[in-house]
């Protein structure tokens, strides 16, 4: 990562807004609908120069992809990833929504929050296709070179994160679907590294994990 002797260098936490037409392809192709790949591309990547070209305008000297191409910054990962598989399990509710149970009954009661697929590890885990990947690097060092961006970096979910967000019903201890995460995802981590990107580990669940997994 550049440095700067004259100024503070400002970035930002990685996830952009998705406008209304990223949105409906990133739904159909997480819901196993039927769609036009090449419309999906061009939109992804039209979209990713978009918010780069924002973020350099706006005075954002290293900026993200927006994750425009992530259905969500944890359960994409089921799109690369063996040992997933969709399903339904009891969510845990957030301790900070327990002591308010008023509250977190009026959230329920309310819904409209658009569903996504959960993942849950069935089995072994192990890298199956890192395609997406590749297209998300490609699509951001062209948007780059289009806004004159010398720095950039692209969001990977960590594996605490995902561990909070996919159930584990194949591994005998969590610290086993832990490692075997870590192992998993490290060929992301090193291709972002490798394409000249800086990597940003995704790591929410060091706060999130203390209302959900370990609220007792």
């Amino acid at each position: 990562m550049k440095t700067s002797t004259d100024r503070i260098l400002t970035t930002q936490a990685g996830s952009m807004p998705r406008p209304q037409d990223v949105v409906d392809f990133l739904f159909a192709e997480d819901q196993g609908k039927p769609f036009d790949r090449a419309a999906y591309d061009q939109t992804m990547s039209r979209n990713v120069a978009d918010i780069v070209g924002k973020q350099a305008q706006a005075g954002v000297d290293i900026p993200s992809d927006g994750e425009m191409s992530k259905i969500s910054y944890a359960t994409y990962i089921r799109h690369r990833l063996s040992g997933f598989e969709i399903g339904e399990m009891p969510r845990a509710t957030p301790k900070d929504l327990d002591e308010f149970p008023e509250y977190r009954d009026a959230l329920a009661a309310r819904g409209g929050t658009p569903k996504y697929h959960r993942p849950i590890c069935t089995g072994e885990i192990k890298v199956k296709d890192l395609s997406g990947l590749e297209t998300d690097i490609a699509n951001m060092k062209a948007a780059m070179a289009a806004s004159g961006v010398d720095e950039g970096f692209m969001n990977s979910a960590s594996p605490g994160v995902i561990a909070v967000f996919q159930p584990n019903t194949h591994y005998a201890s969590h610290e086993a679907f832990l490692a075997a995460l870590s192992d998993a995802m490290k060929t992301e981590y090193e291709m972002i590294v490798e394409s000249g990107l800086i990597l940003q580990i995704d790591c929410p669940d060091l706060g999130m994990g203390r209302h959900t997994t370990y609220k007792h």
